[in-house]
């Protein structure tokens, strides 16, 4: 019998890579093993008459007028739900004014059930953060500048 086992990072990378191709389900059967992922947003499929192979609508291009943030811009590593706090009714690990040094706890993602604490990579002030708590977030979108 076939034994498949995955780690919890190589299941994260999977979801990145759905949500980099915009898939929104994933499903892997061997022998007794069974994993299913399915994203949150719905994508458009249309079948080809002719074929009846499945044609994927095109994403609709959105020009965004915003300003790139300056600063150290603390990105999303994975797909997932924006908390600025342990629990709700627990301050924020990294509000606005917050002095933050390298592997500084600066917020949590959580994922498929997962709460993953990203760590800070920069030394410096937050000054802006981008994202409201309970939000859910993209993979690489901007949640906090770092000064």
């Amino acid at each position: 019998m076939a034994e498949m086992k995955l780690t919890v990072s190589e299941i994260k990378e999977l979801m990145d890579k759905m949500a980099a191709d915009r898939l929104t389900e994933v499903s892997v059967k061997v022998e007794g093993f069974e994993l299913s992922l399915k994203a949150e947003q719905a994508q458009v499929v249309y079948e080809q008459a002719a074929t009846g192979a499945p044609v994927v609508a095109p994403q609709p291009v959105v020009e965004s007028t915003k300003e790139e943030p300056s600063g150290n811009v603390v990105k999303s590593p994975l797909v997932g739900t924006f908390y600025a706090g342990s629990a709700p009714d627990k301050p924020a690990f990294a509000p606005v004014g917050t002095v933050v040094h390298k592997g500084d706890t600066l917020f949590i993602i959580e994922s498929m059930k997962l709460m993953n604490e990203i760590k800070s990579e920069f030394d410096g002030t937050v000054t802006k953060v981008l994202v409201e708590n309970g939000e859910g977030v993209e993979y690489g979108q901007p949640i906090l500048i770092i000064e």
